[in-house]
């Protein structure tokens, strides 16, 4: 049986390098974070899990790309 992670999902982590993100996904032999100014990355976790320290911060708000408005059709 699998042991619980240490780091489930949407754990707000800091690692040393890459600093502040959430977790998005763990299975037993990686991790997966999604850092706020790199993007999303995937570790193995035996190696990533000492570099790496729970965070009490909030989550940032998702930011959404603005919807075009649509030209409005030449009137005929």
């Amino acid at each position: 049986m699998a042991s619980k992670p240490p780091f489930p999902k949407a754990t707000q982590v800091e690692h040393t390098k890459f600093g502040l993100g959430a977790v998005t996904e763990t299975t037993d032999e990686h991790i997966t974070i999604k850092f706020d100014d790199h993007g999303e990355k995937k570790f193995v976790r035996s190696i990533v899990e000492p570099a790496l320290k729970k965070s009490d911060r909030q989550p940032p708000v998702e930011k959404r790309r603005a919807a075009r408005k649509k030209a409005a059709a030449p009137a005929a």
